[in-house]
């Protein structure tokens, strides 16, 4: 085997433009684009996927044969639609060429001295009997890797996980993840310490725990040694201070073990750091400890306005900026509610963007929701009352999809659950755990007792944790037969109201073709791969990633809050965080294109209209003397100047164009709140929520 490893560096030359290597750890190749025109890059592909590229080859040769002669448009055409593995799908859409003289190598390296040689930058033998060869030899070399001999980060294949941090002893390790995550700023982890006194040998100090990790850090006023921190013959922390202030000499633990006492272990140390920096994960072996980095994504970057541009062919009628909107509030929060008129498009609008980023069917589920839902079993599945040993699933998928989502391997994949009609019963007793979860990180309870299964035979842990890559989207109508949304559902999502004006219902009437939802799949005759499934790896990425707005939104958010507090309609912590995380997503989509609809985008305006329309009105109900006192509170925050509100907008609403207005700051917010403003008065009472 080990000639096979060395036989494979015969087809590279000095003079190769696009270089391929087995990788030193083996298990995969490493291969590289020409470099020409910008810096070489290398990427990184397992066997396994070389091995389902030549077998989804093999099993479509009749379409490939007849591309022996390297076009770029074709083998991208024909990677995108026929490579079933994830990566390799991708890879064949940003790196076609590249991938497409590897692939012909490995032919070559299968078959000699049986072929003729060709140059494998511009041909690829594709008879059958090449092709199997090359499947049975990588076969065989993929077999000789044990799979404990390869670590799971290598495992990620193309995700480039990069090794920054490797130690033999856990106390080194745990020093060094803090040194790299505050060793510039160790201030900004002692600012959200608690500290308590304790002593050591007689010597007094102050003992600070950081989140789950009690005594992580010593603080004294005087300089320590390596025995005065020692006792019991262990020591307790180390001699070098990782911070000193004036006479504050601050040393960090050694008191890591493997029993999670104190908090200080490494799965603590894992669970933590992978959590809240989601683009580091940890590894531990019998005799290391490493910490890795996410890399560039090999894939396209995400664009809401492809997509965009796939929902005009497919003939919904969105426009831009409400697409914008959705995007935005999904990566903002992974629960997202679409409210509005009956058959604007909210389901669809829904639908559309899963096909769209999807590889396949296994990703979403679209669940109608039951008048009949009184608690978590229509999305969680109970353990079997009849056999202690099983579990039954709920008929939703719900569940199943939880725990494919959290799979290995379907990591930097997202998934959607679409519960549609979600108020037609009461969302507090369904959806509880799933509301709790999303803050909390914990996990929910399956049943307790003994090990059960599901009646296919797999077992089924007795809690489930909420997937990083799960988004929820709930969508709502308001009628007799529905349930309104408490204030705790409303501030744990983003709720887009979906309108149709008269240009939309116009630019409908007019169109001649019929609804396609096949317009997002690669193929539109095989219901498989979105055409932006190459793009959702950063679409994750977006939603995973820490967010800080360019715009200053302190201002505007304290101005809101103190005129809402004093109507008693104040917003927490969570609402401020969250509106910034919006607006820093808005301004993150729109960085290289700053128009929606050939109309110029004003950022601070528009962007801080929609963190207000979505995050703060949602909450605000209640009886006419209620509203009658808070939304002209709130509506001339909107405005420029706000003389005379009432009479120059609430009672004139109907017959004035809010959007030619230039004394209308936030034009989609100050809408809303004139529409809630004439419910009140004519009805009594008035919601976001509009029938």
């Amino acid at each position: 085997m080990n000639n096979s490893l060395l036989d494979f560096s015969k087809f590279e030359t000095p003079t190769s433009k696009f270089n391929a290597v087995l990788g030193t750890r083996g298990g995969y190749i490493n291969f590289s684009n020409s470099g020409k025109g910008i810096d070489k890059k290398h990427f990184t592909l397992g066997l396994d996927s070389f091995l389902m590229i030549l077998k989804d080859i093999y099993a479509n040769i009749t379409l490939f044969s007849g591309h022996e002669s390297y076009v770029e448009k074709e083998w991208r055409d024909l990677g995108s639609t026929y490579y079933s593995d994830g990566p390799s799908n991708a890879m064949s859409t940003v790196q076609t060429k590249p991938l497409f003289s590897t692939l012909s190598k490995i032919i070559l390296w299968a078959n000699l001295p049986s072929i003729q040689p060709l140059d494998p930058e511009q041909k690829i033998d594709l008879t059958p009997t090449s092709i199997q060869n090359a499947i049975l030899k990588l076969s065989e070399l993929a077999e000789s890797y044990t799979p404990n001999s390869i670590s799971e980060a290598t495992k990620l294949e193309i995700r480039n996980w990069e090794l920054i941090l490797e130690e033999n002893t856990i106390r080194d390790f745990a020093l060094n993840v803090f040194m790299h995550f505050f060793g510039e700023n160790w201030l900004e982890l002692l600012n959200q310490t608690t500290s308590k006194p304790s002593n050591i040998n007689s010597n007094t100090f102050l003992s600070r725990d950081f989140n789950i990790f009690v005594r992580l850090i010593a603080e004294f006023s005087t300089s320590q040694t390596k025995e005065s921190l020692t006792s019991s013959n262990t020591q307790r922390y180390f001699e070098t201070p990782i911070l000193q202030i004036d006479n504050r000499y601050f040393y960090f633990t050694t008191q890591w073990n493997g029993t999670g006492e104190y908090g200080l272990s490494y799965n603590s140390l894992k669970s933590f750091f992978e959590s809240t920096y989601p683009n580091y994960k940890f590894e531990k072996t019998y005799d290391n400890y490493r910490m890795y980095r996410l890399g560039e994504i090999q894939g396209k970057r995400f664009d809401y306005k492809s997509f965009h541009q796939i929902t005009q062919k497919a003939n919904l009628f969105f426009s831009e900026k409400l697409t914008a909107r959705f995007v935005a509030s999904l990566c903002t929060k992974p629960f997202v509610i679409c409210t509005g008129l009956s058959g604007s498009g909210k389901t669809k609008l829904a639908q559309s963007f899963v096909q769209w980023i999807c590889e396949s069917k296994e990703q979403y589920k679209i669940v109608p929701v039951g008048a009949d839902w009184t608690n978590r079993e229509p999305l969680l599945g109970f353990p079997n009352g009849l056999d202690e040993l099983k579990y039954v699933f709920p008929d939703s998928g719900a569940l199943q999809l939880m725990i494919n989502a959290l799979k290995p391997e379907n990591e930097n994949k997202p998934h959607f659950l679409i519960l549609d009609e979600m108020n037609l019963s009461h969302v507090e007793r369904y959806f509880a755990d799933f509301l709790s979860i999303m803050e909390s990180k914990d996990e929910i309870k399956l049943y307790s007792g003994a090990d059960r299964k599901c009646p296919e035979g797999h077992a089924i842990d007795k809690e489930v944790s909420w997937p990083k890559n799960l988004f929820i989207i709930g969508t709502v109508n308001i009628d007799e037969t529905t349930y309104m949304f408490s204030p705790k559902v409303l501030d744990r999502a983003n709720v887009i109201e979906f309108r149709v004006s008269e240009t939309d219902m116009e630019a409908y009437l007019k169109s001649s073709g019929e609804l396609n939802m096949n317009k997002f799949f690669v193929d539109e005759d095989k219901e498989k791969a979105g055409i932006g499934s190459n793009m959702a790896a950063d679409f994750l990425e977006k939603a995973k990633r820490k967010a800080t707005p360019e715009i200053k939104t302190e201002a505007i958010l304290v101005e809101f809050f103190n005129k809402l507090e004093k109507a008693g309609a104040e917003f927490g912590y969570r609402s401020a965080s969250e509106i910034n995380r919006l607006v820093a997503i808005l301004e993150a989509l729109t960085e290289t294109d700053k128009k929606w609809d050939e109309v110029d985008i004003d950022e601070k305006k528009d962007f801080i209209d929609i963190a207000i329309m979505q995050k703060l009105l949602p909450k605000l109900h209640g009886s006419r003397n209620k509203m009658t006192k808070v939304l002209p509170v709130i509506g001339g925050l909107c405005l420029e100047k706000d003389e005379k509100i009432k009479e120059n907008y609430f009672e004139k609403f109907d017959s004035i164009a809010l959007g030619k207005d230039d004394n209308v700051k936030y034009k989609l917010s100050f809408a809303k709140i004139c529409r809630m403003y004439k419910s009140a008065v004519e009805n009594g009472y008035a919601s976001y929520a509009e029938a």
